[in-house]
């Protein structure tokens, strides 16, 4: 779907360039030096990886899921999982490219995410988990109409799949949003 913006909102598929295009994107928005560009980075609580190739193509292949992708010009600029639950949708692996960030380009992605599951799946509430520590993320989330609900899950400390801690006080907080 192209929108004013510009941009062209997709699924994407198990395409080797597609899947390392998405890597490298979601790489780096949160790790690394490249990710400090940005105001999204975890680098100063999480080193290692953030997702690889095995990650991003579970997402892609299950049934249940939809990795929607972002183009300007051709070019991948953001992404985001979007994973049909029951009643309600999961929002994760959101990434903007961090030359971009900080322009309204995330307002505009999740709230056709949004869009894209209600329509799709008929579902009221999105649902995510961010790291807890990560302030100015819930505030912005919060901006957007998504409440926190104070439960907790463990960080899976010792997976370095998921990168490894700087910090043992990790934990992922659930967000809500009524969708209407």
């Amino acid at each position: 779907m192209e929108t004013a913006a510009g941009l062209t909102f997709r699924d994407a598929t198990d395409a080797d360039a597609d899947v390392d295009a998405l890597v490298a994107l979601i790489e780096s928005a949160y790790r690394g030096d490249s990710s400090r560009a940005g105001w999204t980075t975890e680098a100063d609580i999480l080193e290692g990886q953030r997702t690889d190739q095995e990650g991003v193509l579970a997402v892609i292949k299950s049934p249940d899921s939809r990795l929607l992708t972002v183009e300007r010009d051709g070019v991948v600029v953001a992404c985001c999982q979007l994973e049909h639950r029951g009643a309600h949708a999961y929002f994760g692996m959101f990434a903007v490219s961090p030359r971009l960030q900080g322009g309204g380009l995330g307002k505009v992605i999740i709230a056709e995410a949004e869009r894209a599951a209600r329509e799709t799946w008929g579902v009221s509430e999105m649902h995510m988990t961010v790291i807890s520590v990560r302030e100015d993320l819930i505030a912005w989330y919060e901006r957007r109409g998504y409440r926190r609900t104070g439960k907790m899950t463990p960080f899976p400390y010792g997976d370095e799949r998921f990168g490894i801690p700087q910090r043992d006080d990790l934990q992922f907080e659930l967000l809500v949003k009524e969708l209407g």
